[in-house]
């Protein structure tokens, strides 16, 4: 509109230095003209639709004349719309001049309102009075019926309708105790099939590769569960839960051998593998690192590559979950790299004939 309005104001300026030279029969012919023109007008078109623009324009050149005058005036609208729209435009003009204060109490800062959202979101069983009270205590004065508003607003409903602890939930709360447990199958060159098993550490994804066979009766499965039994007795170890799936080689005995050493056994939900995810997730990679490169001749052959896999897994590989940590192994100290550095000598190491690649700086 503001655009619109400047060029019909930069026209109407050069017709008026049109006029100036013209004297005043000239001016009365071409009135008398124009006035004719509008009456042809008039008779032919309907009611004329006008924008904000022409109000303007019409209200700012006609709003100097008296009432009276624009009584004899040959206009499209009458004189009384016409003063209306001179009065709107000035309304209008106060408005935007005259912007009326916001009442009631200030607006909450963007950044209370981000951390009341992210103290709901991680803990599910606090009401808005309990945060409320956290906040009040890290110092930050806001109403508690503030906290609801906004807990509301983003759809976040009381505490006792989302306090739901879920599978994933608990996976996280509990990982320092969680151990997890599974077979998976294998082929030889010969088509023999060979079963082995594992168990993975949750907290710090260590794998512990007790054994294959390919006939796996219940007491091998047994014999494993003691040597595992054995293996978590060492320092550190905070092992509460063994979480296996419903497989038929998963004897009573084993889960007596657990239970004895003070292990919990959690069995997963029929055709759910996602309730035993990270050990899932570990078999896929043994496969594509792994398995899916290497020809197995037999059994030995077998051990020896998930062996030296196991040892590569745990001491070398990294894992996003450990800050790119590998399970027995921190991360090193960072190196300064400017531009005085061109040469960085890092060396290679094999493990089953270039399968797995080690990389470390050269000492």
């Amino acid at each position: 509109m503001l655009l619109r309005l400047a060029y019909l104001a930069a026209t109407n300026t050069f017709a008026l230095l049109r006029l100036l030279p013209m004297n005043d029969r000239d001016k009365d012919i071409e009135i008398l003209a124009l006035r004719h023109q509008l009456l042809v007008l008039q008779c032919q078109v309907g009611k004329p639709t006008f924008t904000d623009t022409d109000r303007a324009v019409l209200a700012g050149l006609l709003h100097h004349l008296p009432v009276n005058k624009l009584q004899h005036l040959l206009l499209l609208v009458r004189p009384e719309t016409l003063l209306r729209w001179h009065r709107d435009l000035l309304k209008r003009r106060h408005v935007v001049t005259c912007v009326p204060k916001r009442r009631g109490r200030p607006r909450t800062p963007g950044s209370v309102r981000v951390l009341v959202l992210r103290l709901a979101h991680e803990n599910t069983s606090w009401g808005y009075r309990r945060i409320h009270g956290e906040l009040a205590a890290m110092g930050i004065t806001v109403a508690a019926s503030t906290v609801w508003e906004i807990l509301k607003g983003h759809g976040i409903p009381p505490a006792p309708e989302r306090h739901n602890s879920t599978w994933a939930d608990f996976l996280r709360g509990q990982a320092d105790a969680l151990l997890a447990c599974d077979f998976f199958e294998t082929r030889t060159l010969t088509g023999a099939r060979l079963f082995v098993f594992a168990v993975i550490e949750h907290s710090t994804r260590r794998i512990r590769i007790l054994g294959a066979t390919a006939h796996p009766t219940a007491r091998w499965v047994v014999q494993l569960g003691r040597n595992l039994v054995m293996d978590l007795e060492e320092p550190g170890c905070r092992a509460r839960f063994m979480i296996r799936d419903r497989d038929s080689k998963f004897t009573k005995a084993f889960d007596e051998v657990l239970a004895d050493a003070g292990l919990k056994v959690i069995t997963t939900g029929i055709r759910v593998p996602r309730m035993n995810s990270i050990m899932e997730r570990w078999i896929q990679t043994c496969r594509y690192e792994l398995l899916d490169r290497t020809l197995i001749w037999n059994q030995r052959h077998l051990m020896h590559a998930l062996r030296e896999f196991e040892t590569f897994y745990n001491g070398h590989r990294p894992h996003r979950a450990l800050g790119q940590a590998a399970p027995l192994r921190p991360l090193s100290e960072p190196i300064s790299l400017t531009e005085q550095t061109t040469h960085l000598e890092v060396r290679r190491r094999d493990r089953l004939g270039g399968t797995l690649h080690e990389y470390r700086h050269a000492a």
